[in-house]
């Protein structure tokens, strides 16, 4: 049995999709045309994937991921992701006029623990927004201090490269209220 997917993404922003083959059968073949670079340096934003399995027995698991760079730094849609003073603002900039979610916590913040599970659950159900988590450490204490942190966990929203929004302490109806402010506007 011969299975084909064809999959034709058009993306609001520079992104790279990863494709995860995640299949037992023997013969897995995949083919894809990406983003292209233009003369005067604008990224293309159409995709073309084409996934082809071969299986007699059991049907392949395919699961698209967009990323926002493609190279350096890598961030899932659906899934949050770790930050530090070198990978932040590329991050940032990489996301365009896409909305990005900063947790800023503390490995001993017992608040910052209980609403990580929930700031994940937000990450799969917006999945036009970049969520991003900075362990406030001292390796990343001048990042932390570039943003104003001043209690844990604190929540940053950006959007064009700037902080709109700010939500302190664990308020999970705050935040959700907060990323729809921005998301809308």
């Amino acid at each position: 049995m011969i299975m084909a997917i064809n999959l034709n993404l058009s993306l609001g922003s520079p992104s790279m999709v990863v494709i995860d083959t995640s299949s037992s059968s023997s013969s897995t073949r995949l083919s894809s045309h990406g983003s292209y670079v233009s003369k005067n340096g604008n990224i293309g934003s159409k995709l073309s994937l084409s996934f082809r399995s071969v299986s007699m027995r059991k049907s392949a698991s395919v699961s698209v991921k967009s990323s926002l760079e493609t190279t350096g730094p890598i961030v899932t849609v659906g899934k949050v992701t770790e930050v530090n003073n070198d990978t932040f603002w590329p991050i940032v900039k990489a996301a365009g006029d896409k909305t990005v979610v900063l947790d800023m916590y503390t490995q001993w913040c017992g608040p910052c623990k209980i609403i990580a599970p929930k700031f994940q659950e937000l990450s799969e159900k917006y999945l036009d927004v970049v969520f991003l988590k900075l362990d406030c450490n001292q390796e990343n204490r001048p990042l932390a201090k570039e943003l104003g942190i001043r209690v844990v966990p604190t929540f940053k929203i950006l959007k064009d490269n700037k902080v709109v929004k700010e939500v302190t302490g664990a308020k999970f109806d705050d935040l959700v209220v907060a990323i729809d402010t921005v998301r809308s506007g």
